[in-house]
């Protein structure tokens, strides 16, 4: 019979199956959402990108246009790090 109170180091994968429905779900959300909404803004971003230089306004609409372009990229880290949509 075992000693203790079940601390030991186990080599099961029950943490693993959370993770990879995690990241199965940042993947979806890269194909259906990311990609596309990507796609569509980053027209606009490099339609307006040089107007950016002689008006600041355009500055702070261009610096969001990029952080919309750059969601792909997001999603992808967060699937490979199979994190949580949400307080994780």
């Amino acid at each position: 019979m075992g000693v203790g109170a079940g601390e030991g180091q186990g080599r099961g994968r029950g943490g693993l199956c959370p993770g990879i429905l995690w990241g199965i779900l940042w993947f979806l959300i890269l194909w259906f959402i990311g990609w596309p909404v990507a796609f569509f803004v980053a027209g606009w971003y490099v339609f307006l990108l040089p107007f950016s230089a002689c008006c600041d306004c355009m500055k702070t609409v261009c610096e969001f246009l990029l952080k919309v372009v750059q969601l792909p990229l997001t999603c992808a880290e967060n699937m490979i790090a199979m994190k949580p949509l949400c307080g994780g």
